[in-house]
């Protein structure tokens, strides 16, 4: 199987930075897209952003300008960083994969979260 391990959150004042890591390891014969979400307390999981297996990006409207994914194909690691960050940033952030394992086909997976909370 395929496992997702984040780190990088934390409390931070709004206006600044944050830059967050995850790493997929395991049996992993192969991973097409990476990205982030996120849920905020009360509400539904959202889309951050995603990287395609070809460097293709889709930012949230509420993420452009502020934050910027990039991927390490090599260490099949995906970086979030960012910038300019609001109140409304505050959440629970979760790196997202969709990887074939040697032993299956292309499914979705999952980090186990990292809190980020953004004081005024």
């Amino acid at each position: 199987q395929v496992q997702l391990v984040e780190s990088g959150g934390g409390l931070v004042q709004a206006g600044g930075s944050l830059r967050l890591s995850c790493a997929a390891s395991g049996s992993i014969f192969s991973i097409n897209s990476m990205g982030w979400y996120r849920q905020a307390p009360g509400k539904q999981r959202e889309v951050v952003v995603v990287i395609s297996s070809g460097g293709n990006t889709n930012y949230a409207d509420s993420a452009k300008g502020r934050f910027t994914i990039s991927r390490d194909y090599a260490k099949n690691t995906v970086y979030l960083q960012m910038n300019s960050l609001k109140p409304e940033d505050t959440a629970v952030y979760y790196c997202n994969c969709v990887a074939a394992a040697y032993s299956g086909s292309y499914r979705d997976y999952w980090g186990q979260g990292t809190q980020v909370t953004v004081s005024s």
